[in-house]
């Protein structure tokens, strides 16, 4: 049951960066801008952290059926792996689209 839990949790954490990636990479294409891509990060990083922490608590409580400290513990855990993931992604987005956009212009 657990790892069970524990597997959806890491695909809707994978889903989310992926989403992020391709969000960057569309706004990249269209903006050529990395500030506006950077704003748009930051948007769509909370938007992200808050679906990701939503649906691990509904999931926990209906699902498992857990007690709530267990699921306060859980969500930090979760918010905190999303950040570091999302900071990273951010960041090799930003290295990419200096890479794509600028480089070649320069």
């Amino acid at each position: 049951m657990v790892e069970k839990n524990l597997m959806i949790l890491v695909v809707v954490v994978v889903v989310d960066v992926l989403f992020i990636v391709v969000i960057d990479v569309v706004v990249v294409a269209i903006v050529e801008r990395v500030v506006v891509v950077v704003v748009v990060e930051v948007v769509v990083v909370v938007v992200v952290v808050v679906v990701v922490v939503v649906v691990v608590v509904i999931v926990l409580v209906v699902v498992v059926e857990v007690v709530v400290v267990v699921v306060a513990v859980i969500v930090v855990v979760v918010v905190v792996v999303v950040v570091v993931v999302v900071v990273v992604v951010v960041v090799a987005a930003v290295v990419v689209v200096v890479v794509i956009v600028y480089l070649p212009n320069q």
